[in-house]
């Protein structure tokens, strides 16, 4: 870092995005993106966005905002655009804590919470998983601070019901809990009705999965008015125009394509548990997931060890250093046919382990 850079920031540790390698071609099972394109509808309608981009995308997203909130069953004053559902985690971040008031998450969680936690200089709190790898409800509860929970869980793959959650609300009347759900689609239970009991609960979501649009950055939160209108004053002094014209053509088509969306989400599911079973037949260990991946590990082969060898035979996973995690791999569902090219790889490096 040079000289100029603030002190404030020198043991800032930043995210750490999965691979995107140039150097060969690989099949991809890092960064859980969609194994499937965008909807053809969702792209026709960017490509006819390209020919305005001279002009200003509409800084209220209103039409966006409106299709998303019928599709959710909620006010179009209960929802906000951004880019990305990292941007609306970081907004809840500026918006609801601060040095009076810490953020509460998992310790094995998304990885961005505690580096946003770290860039606003707010204190924060770990709450241990279980054995199990499950969340600690009761230490949620117990814990004074803004919640923030990825349901299901990432890298993990274990999800909540909306019953467990509840429990996490009451327990937080005078504070704000957000519940991330990236990989809601892929069989969790969502927990935006809540917003009619709770005025304390932010959903967040993301296009990037479900719907394919990992590139478009697309994401929403999902409140009640005032806590929306709380996120609307940090978004107008950040960044207005936060959401382009292309990526708010390329949302509305694909909102209006929901068809598409929900087959892609069944195909995943069904490769999903499809995999499952054949890991498990090679001896993995693979945690019950509810997203578009798998968490698993094998008592033949270290994490890093299989990871290394699967990069070497051109298949990328995702390997995390963290003591916990060390020994898993967490793999995203690809197509069948990028499934079977991982499976015989794995075969592979099992038969030359033994």
């Amino acid at each position: 870092m040079s000289r100029f850079f603030h002190t404030r920031y020198a043991n800032l540790v930043p995210y750490t995005a999965g691979e995107q390698p140039r150097e060969r071609t690989y099949i991809k099972l890092n960064t859980n993106e969609s194994p499937y394109p965008p909807s053809p509808r969702a792209v026709a309608a960017a490509k006819e966005e390209l020919t305005r981009l001279q002009l200003y995308s509409d800084p209220t997203a209103k039409a966006l905002n409106e299709r998303f909130a019928a599709l959710v069953g909620v006010g179009a004053d209960e929802v906000m655009a951004t880019n990305g559902s990292d941007e609306i985690l970081n907004f809840a971040f500026m918006a609801f804590c601060g040095a009076d008031r810490p953020a509460v998450f998992p310790d094995v969680t998304y990885g961005f919470y505690p580096v946003f936690a770290n860039l606003h200089g707010i204190p924060y709190t770990e709450v241990p998983l279980k054995e199990d790898f499950t969340v600690d409800v009761q230490g949620l509860c117990e814990a004074a601070g803004t919640v923030f929970l990825a349901n299901p869980n990432a890298p993990t793959g274990i999800a909540l019901p909306a019953a467990e959650i509840e429990r996490i609300l009451a327990a937080h009347p005078n504070g704000v809990v957000v519940v991330d759900e990236a990989y809601v689609d892929f069989g969790a239970e969502s927990c935006v009705p809540l917003i009619r009991k709770y005025e304390n609960l932010l959903v967040t979501q993301t296009f990037s999965k479900s719907r394919s649009m990992a590139g478009a950055r697309l994401g929403f939160g999902i409140a009640r008015e005032s806590l929306i209108r709380d996120l609307q004053i940090i978004r107008n002094s950040t960044n207005p125009y936060n959401v382009n014209r292309v990526t708010m053509a390329a949302g509305i088509g694909a909102i209006e394509d929901e068809t598409y969306t929900r087959e892609n989400c069944a195909a995943i599911v069904k490769t999903r548990e499809f995999c499952t079973h054949a890991l498990q037949k090679l001896g993995f260990e693979v945690i019950p997931s509810k997203t578009n991946f798998l968490f698993a590990k094998h008592p033949k082969i270290g994490g890093e060890s299989l990871y290394l060898a699967l990069r070497g035979r051109g298949v990328l996973v995702r390997h995390f250093g963290a003591p916990r995690l060390t020994d898993y791999n967490r793999i995203t569902v690809g197509s069948p046919v990028e499934m079977e090219r991982l499976l015989a790889a794995v075969k592979e490096i099992l038969e030359e382990t033994t």
